[in-house]
């Protein structure tokens, strides 16, 4: 399933795809449970699937299970009305950011061969790992902000993938299973920030310099993450591509290495690392300006595509 968060009328909800449509996923399984003659049908489908991603991916499996009863029931309809009021095209409205309120964003640095080639930098031995926040958060169709505070705006293709289960340590041949599903990200990175401390969080936080989607594939329509070809290109001139058999350490490292520093949290997303390729290891430099579209596709996934817009000050 590819599922994603989206605007509607009524506030964000969430849905799956189905053949260039969208699925209302909480509104169908209300739909089920009042054909099915359940007295609290509303309460019911906001319980077992809620209009909140994260909220819906606490629910586990069982949630998953009715989300996908509905969906097929509403496919399945025979009333075109009743059909239109739960499916419609997806550009009738805006795709958000498929988790738009993460207990956590972990990033992971370094972590990828040709990209710590570039910075010129040893294979570490375990995972480097930074922060960002929720106010980086945005979606497929929003603008990458520029603002004044930095000259060094850069771009960092990434595997995301989002956690379904409640992980605490984890064993690496298990990892998979606390695993929900993929989607991209780009890491963009204020690197002039990045790099005027020691720590190097102040480079990575700026509002809106997350952005991911377009939505969450699960984890049974991708079955090995780790042999994706992954690309970024800036206004069509490609300027990374890898495959993620290049991650020094990989998702199920990730899972079982996190979970024994921190208990991990459904709806928690972490960024697998960029490969070579970005702005601040070419030769000149090429930093994001005000304009520039970038584009990244990951194979199974599907496409990311922002454009960067200055940020007046006042």
């Amino acid at each position: 399933m590819k599922l994603v968060t989206y605007e509607s009328v009524s506030g964000r909800r969430i849905g799956c795809i189905k053949e260039d449509h969208i699925i209302d996923l909480n509104g169908a399984y209300q739909a089920l449970l009042e054909k099915e003659n359940h007295p609290r049908a509303e309460e019911m489908a906001n319980a077992y699937v809620p209009k909140d991603m994260r909220q819906f991916l606490q629910g586990g499996e069982e949630s998953m299970a009715h989300a996908k009863k509905g969906m097929d029931y509403i496919w399945s309809h025979r009333d075109e009305e009743i059909k239109e009021k739960y499916i419609f095209p997806i550009t009738a409205t805006k795709l958000q950011a498929p988790i738009q309120n993460p207990e956590k964003i972990i990033c992971v640095g370094l972590n990828y061969r040709d990209h710590i080639e570039e910075m010129g930098r040893e294979l570490p031995t375990d995972p480097v790992i930074f922060a960002k926040y929720a106010n980086t958060i945005i979606g497929p169709e929003d603008a990458i902000p520029l603002p004044h505070v930095t000259k060094q705006l850069d771009y960092e293709a990434e595997l995301a993938f989002v956690i379904g289960r409640v992980a605490k340590n984890v064993r690496e041949e298990d990892a998979l299973d606390y695993v929900a599903g993929y989607t991209i990200a780009n890491d963009v990175s204020a690197r002039d920030l990045q790099m005027r401390t020691i720590e190097f969080l102040q480079g990575k936080t700026l509002d809106g310099s997350l952005p991911m989607g377009p939505w969450l594939v699960t984890k049974e329509e991708i079955e090995d993450p780790h042999s994706l070809d992954i690309k970024l290109s800036v206004n069509g001139e490609k300027r990374q591509h890898s495959n993620t058999k290049q991650l020094v350490f990989n998702v199920n490292h990730l899972v079982s290495f996190l979970s024994e520093i921190m208990t991990l949290v459904p709806g928690d997303i972490i960024c697998t690392g960029t490969p070579g390729g970005v702005g601040a290891a070419r030769e000149p430099q090429q930093f994001l300006q005000g304009g520039d579209v970038v584009r990244i596709e990951i194979e199974k996934i599907g496409t990311l595509e922002n454009q960067v817009k200055e940020i007046d000050r006042w």
